[in-house]
């Protein structure tokens, strides 16, 4: 359960009720499954929801301009 461009992953933590008392819980990020590529090539990626907006603003819908560069470098840079 990581994201495939920036590695984010499980956090744990608690919840705090109102007395105060603290019980454990996970806090999982929001992963995306994401198909890139052409038809004849493509390849199943997992984002989570930061990554996958900034992957939309930089190829502006463009899924060749991704593939001309290997999808976790295209979000990276």
């Amino acid at each position: 359960m990581r994201c495939d461009n920036c590695h984010k992953g499980i956090m744990y933590g608690h919840n705090v009720s109102h007395s105060k008392r603290r019980t454990n819980r996970v806090f999982k990020p929001n992963l995306h499954v994401v198909r890139l590529g052409t038809i004849g090539n493509r390849v199943k990626m997992k984002f989570c929801t930061k990554c996958l907006r900034l992957l939309k603003k930089q190829t502006s819908g463009k899924t060749s301009a991704v593939m001309s560069n290997p999808p976790a470098q295209a979000v990276a840079s």
